[in-house]
Protein backbone atom coordinates (compact mmCIF):
# COMPACT_ATOMS: atom_id res chain seq x y z
CA UNK A 1 0.00 0.00 0.00
CA UNK A 2 1.11 3.49 -0.79
CA UNK A 3 2.09 5.54 1.96
CA UNK A 4 2.39 9.54 1.86
CA UNK A 5 6.00 9.61 2.59
CA UNK A 6 6.50 7.68 -0.79
CA UNK A 7 4.11 9.25 -2.51
CA UNK A 8 5.95 12.57 -2.00
CA UNK A 9 9.07 10.99 -2.39
CA UNK A 10 8.56 9.48 -6.03
CA UNK A 11 7.08 13.25 -6.93
CA UNK A 12 9.96 15.01 -5.15
CA UNK A 13 12.04 12.36 -7.77
CA UNK A 14 9.97 13.17 -10.93
CA UNK A 15 10.23 17.25 -10.53
CA UNK A 16 14.15 16.81 -9.83
CA UNK A 17 14.16 14.76 -13.12
CA UNK A 18 12.37 17.42 -14.85
CA UNK A 19 14.03 20.79 -13.61
CA UNK A 20 17.14 19.32 -14.18
CA UNK A 21 20.37 19.62 -12.00
CA UNK A 22 21.11 23.52 -12.02
CA UNK A 23 17.77 24.58 -11.49
CA UNK A 24 16.42 26.98 -8.47
CA UNK A 25 15.57 25.85 -4.90
CA UNK A 26 13.87 27.77 -1.57
CA UNK A 27 16.71 26.99 -0.43
CA UNK A 28 19.51 29.71 0.04
CA UNK A 29 22.49 28.40 -2.11
CA UNK A 30 21.43 25.26 -3.26
CA UNK A 31 20.40 23.92 -6.84
CA UNK A 32 18.33 20.91 -7.22
CA UNK A 33 21.61 18.97 -7.47
CA UNK A 34 22.87 20.27 -3.75
CA UNK A 35 18.86 19.39 -2.95
CA UNK A 36 19.03 15.63 -4.17
CA UNK A 37 22.67 14.87 -2.20
CA UNK A 38 20.95 16.29 0.95
CA UNK A 39 18.02 13.97 0.45
CA UNK A 40 20.11 10.98 0.13
CA UNK A 41 23.26 11.91 2.67
CA UNK A 42 19.82 12.28 5.04
CA UNK A 43 18.80 8.88 4.87
CA UNK A 44 22.02 7.13 3.79
CA UNK A 45 24.80 8.49 5.53
CA UNK A 46 23.97 8.95 9.57
CA UNK A 47 27.49 9.21 10.01
CA UNK A 48 27.67 12.68 8.35
CA UNK A 49 23.45 13.83 8.40
CA UNK A 50 24.18 14.38 12.01
CA UNK A 51 26.33 17.43 10.92
CA UNK A 52 23.46 19.86 10.11
CA UNK A 53 22.89 19.53 14.03
CA UNK A 54 25.75 19.34 15.64
CA UNK A 55 28.42 21.43 14.83
CA UNK A 56 31.44 18.90 15.26
CA UNK A 57 30.17 17.07 12.29
CA UNK A 58 29.60 19.70 10.08
CA UNK A 59 33.03 19.18 8.44
CA UNK A 60 31.95 15.49 7.56
CA UNK A 61 28.83 16.51 6.14
CA UNK A 62 30.46 18.94 3.81
CA UNK A 63 32.82 16.38 2.44
CA UNK A 64 30.06 13.94 2.01
CA UNK A 65 27.93 16.52 0.59
CA UNK A 66 30.91 17.27 -2.14
CA UNK A 67 31.35 13.55 -3.00
CA UNK A 68 27.42 12.88 -3.39
CA UNK A 69 26.94 16.23 -5.43
CA UNK A 70 29.99 15.06 -7.57
CA UNK A 71 27.94 11.90 -9.17
CA UNK A 72 26.00 12.01 -12.15
CA UNK A 73 22.09 13.34 -11.50
CA UNK A 74 20.85 10.50 -12.95
CA UNK A 75 22.37 8.74 -10.34
CA UNK A 76 21.12 10.55 -7.54
CA UNK A 77 17.86 10.75 -9.32
CA UNK A 78 17.41 6.80 -8.99
CA UNK A 79 19.05 7.01 -5.26
CA UNK A 80 16.42 8.86 -4.61
CA UNK A 81 13.53 6.68 -6.29
CA UNK A 82 14.81 3.89 -4.57
CA UNK A 83 14.99 4.89 -1.53
CA UNK A 84 16.99 4.41 1.47
CA UNK A 85 19.44 0.94 2.06
CA UNK A 86 17.89 -2.53 2.89
CA UNK A 87 18.60 -2.16 6.95
CA UNK A 88 17.93 1.40 7.24
CA UNK A 89 15.21 2.52 10.04
CA UNK A 90 13.71 4.45 7.00
CA UNK A 91 12.82 1.13 5.66
CA UNK A 92 9.53 0.88 7.70
CA UNK A 93 6.62 2.02 7.00
CA UNK A 94 5.82 4.07 10.48
CA UNK A 95 9.64 5.87 10.88
CA UNK A 96 9.78 6.90 6.83
CA UNK A 97 5.78 8.42 7.16
CA UNK A 98 6.80 10.06 10.42
CA UNK A 99 10.23 11.56 8.83
CA UNK A 100 9.56 11.62 5.71
CA UNK A 101 6.34 12.98 5.00
CA UNK A 102 6.91 16.52 5.85
CA UNK A 103 10.66 16.28 4.47
CA UNK A 104 9.88 15.20 1.47
CA UNK A 105 6.71 17.19 0.51
CA UNK A 106 8.32 20.53 1.80
CA UNK A 107 11.12 20.04 -0.49
CA UNK A 108 9.36 18.95 -3.34
CA UNK A 109 7.26 22.38 -2.65
CA UNK A 110 11.06 24.43 -2.38
CA UNK A 111 11.64 23.25 -6.11
CA UNK A 112 7.92 23.74 -7.33
CA UNK A 113 7.87 27.00 -5.87
CA UNK A 114 11.31 28.24 -6.96
CA UNK A 115 10.02 27.96 -10.73
CA UNK A 116 8.70 31.08 -12.14
CA UNK A 117 5.50 29.39 -13.59
CA UNK A 118 5.15 27.32 -10.16
CA UNK A 119 1.20 27.24 -9.52
CA UNK A 120 -0.53 25.83 -6.41
CA UNK A 121 -1.20 22.01 -5.84
CA UNK A 122 -4.67 20.54 -5.20
CA UNK A 123 -4.16 18.26 -1.92
CA UNK A 124 -6.41 15.85 -0.53
CA UNK A 125 -8.24 16.92 3.16
CA UNK A 126 -6.61 13.66 4.27
CA UNK A 127 -3.22 14.83 3.23
CA UNK A 128 -3.72 18.00 4.59
CA UNK A 129 -4.94 16.77 8.33
CA UNK A 130 -2.03 14.24 8.05
CA UNK A 131 0.27 17.41 7.34
CA UNK A 132 -1.52 19.60 10.62
CA UNK A 133 -0.85 16.40 13.09
CA UNK A 134 2.74 16.60 12.02
CA UNK A 135 2.77 20.43 12.55
CA UNK A 136 0.70 20.52 15.59
CA UNK A 137 3.63 18.33 17.30
CA UNK A 138 6.73 20.39 16.00
CA UNK A 139 4.64 23.59 16.26
CA UNK A 140 6.91 24.78 19.43
CA UNK A 141 9.77 23.22 17.83
CA UNK A 142 9.73 25.33 15.00
CA UNK A 143 8.75 28.32 16.33
CA UNK A 144 10.97 28.73 19.76
CA UNK A 145 13.26 30.87 18.49
CA UNK A 146 11.17 33.71 16.96
CA UNK A 147 10.66 37.18 18.10
CA UNK A 148 7.25 36.93 18.51
CA UNK A 149 4.15 35.30 19.89
CA UNK A 150 3.12 32.78 17.01
CA UNK A 151 -0.04 30.96 16.62
CA UNK A 152 -0.77 29.04 13.66
CA UNK A 153 -4.57 28.79 13.06
CA UNK A 154 -6.72 26.58 9.76
CA UNK A 155 -9.14 28.35 8.05
CA UNK A 156 -11.77 25.68 10.71
CA UNK A 157 -10.46 27.49 13.27
CA UNK A 158 -8.10 25.28 14.46
CA UNK A 159 -5.12 26.22 16.28
CA UNK A 160 -1.47 25.54 17.16
CA UNK A 161 0.87 27.54 19.47
CA UNK A 162 4.36 27.92 17.83
CA UNK A 163 5.53 30.48 19.97
CA UNK A 164 4.54 32.31 23.46
CA UNK A 165 4.80 35.62 23.16
CA UNK A 166 3.84 39.01 23.02
CA UNK A 167 2.30 40.70 20.56
CA UNK A 168 0.68 37.81 19.05
CA UNK A 169 1.09 37.27 15.28
CA UNK A 170 -1.98 34.54 13.85
CA UNK A 171 -0.80 33.06 10.20
CA UNK A 172 -4.03 31.61 9.05
CA UNK A 173 -3.97 28.94 6.26
CA UNK A 174 -4.33 25.07 4.90
CA UNK A 175 -2.18 23.13 7.07
CA UNK A 176 0.19 22.99 3.58
CA UNK A 177 0.72 26.41 3.70
CA UNK A 178 1.33 27.10 7.35
CA UNK A 179 4.02 24.21 7.13
CA UNK A 180 5.91 26.17 4.58
CA UNK A 181 5.73 29.11 6.59
CA UNK A 182 7.19 27.71 10.06
CA UNK A 183 9.73 26.03 8.21
CA UNK A 184 11.03 29.60 6.97
CA UNK A 185 9.39 29.69 3.91
CA UNK A 186 7.37 32.57 4.66
CA UNK A 187 7.62 34.60 1.50
CA UNK A 188 6.42 31.83 -0.60
CA UNK A 189 3.39 30.65 1.58
CA UNK A 190 0.08 31.31 1.04
CA UNK A 191 -1.45 32.33 4.12
CA UNK A 192 -2.93 35.37 6.08
CA UNK A 193 -0.81 37.02 8.48
CA UNK A 194 -2.58 39.04 11.07
CA UNK A 195 -1.13 41.30 13.96
CA UNK A 196 1.22 43.90 15.07
CA UNK A 197 2.62 45.77 11.74
CA UNK A 198 6.21 45.83 13.59
CA UNK A 199 5.99 41.93 15.28
CA UNK A 200 4.57 41.25 11.58
CA UNK A 201 7.54 42.11 9.96
CA UNK A 202 9.81 40.79 12.42
CA UNK A 203 8.09 37.74 11.97
CA UNK A 204 8.76 37.83 7.83
CA UNK A 205 12.65 38.55 7.81
CA UNK A 206 13.10 35.89 10.95
CA UNK A 207 16.12 33.37 9.78
CA UNK A 208 14.56 30.97 13.00
CA UNK A 209 11.47 29.11 11.68
CA UNK A 210 12.41 25.89 11.41
CA UNK A 211 13.86 22.80 12.66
Amino acid sequence: MSTFAKRERLLLADLLETVGPEAETLCEGWRTRDMAAHVIVRERRPDAAGGALIKQLAPRLERVMAEYTAKPYEELIQLIRTGPPRFSPFQLKQIDEAANTVEFYVHTEDVRRAQPDWSPRELDPVFQDALWSRLERTARLMGRGVPTGLVLRRPDGQTAVAHRGAPVVTVTGEPSELLMFAFGRQNAAKVAVDGDADAIAKLNESKQLGI
